[in-house]
């Protein structure tokens, strides 16, 4: 996190400069360390599902080593959510699974948006205006994704709709 912390404003190929010079042996340590214990530690104990599971899982990892654009933790994306996982428990009683997975679907739009840097109620407004336009061709639904679109396309739209 160290290093995190001094290639944080860098651009991506410098972020990935940094980490490829200084955390790839970290990070080759701590592989070294979990192959050790995965051959000392009970897989039935808690630290030895932990390991299994940082092994299973090695290859997703590491993936921030080699892509500067990629965070090393998804910790944004646990305070992002965590108001609709401290919400769950009002949400176990969706009327049906087709009901919960358009839940799932939103939450993780408007989210998505936020992250885009969009107000959320504008650009599902702008999402809704669009959508009856790109019904059935993937190209254009894909032009409507949160990262597809910037704030100020957005903003444009609705002066030209107000004008």
């Amino acid at each position: 996190y160290r290093i995190e912390e001094e290639a944080r404003d860098a651009p991506p190929g410098k972020r990935r400069k940094l980490r490829k010079k200084y955390s790839t042996g970290i990070m080759d340590e701590i592989h070294e360390w979990l192959i050790l214990q995965s051959q000392q530690v009970p897989p039935e104990t808690a630290l030895g599902k932990a390991v299994g599971y940082a092994l299973a899982e090695w290859d997703r990892l590491i993936v921030f080593l080699d892509d500067g654009r990629v965070p090393i933790d998804n910790n944004r994306i646990e305070n992002d959510i965590r108001p609709y996982v401290i919400g769950r428990k009002n949400w176990l009683f969706a009327d049906s699974s087709a009901g919960a997975a358009a839940s799932a679907f939103l939450y993780s739009l408007i989210e998505t948006a936020k992250a885009n840097g969009h107000e959320p109620y504008w650009y599902q407004r702008y999402l809704f205006e669009k959508l009856p336009a790109a019904r059935r061709d993937k190209d254009k639904l894909r032009a409507l994704l949160p990262m597809n679109v910037t704030p100020a396309e957005i903003q444009e739209f609705f002066k030209t709709m107000d004008g």
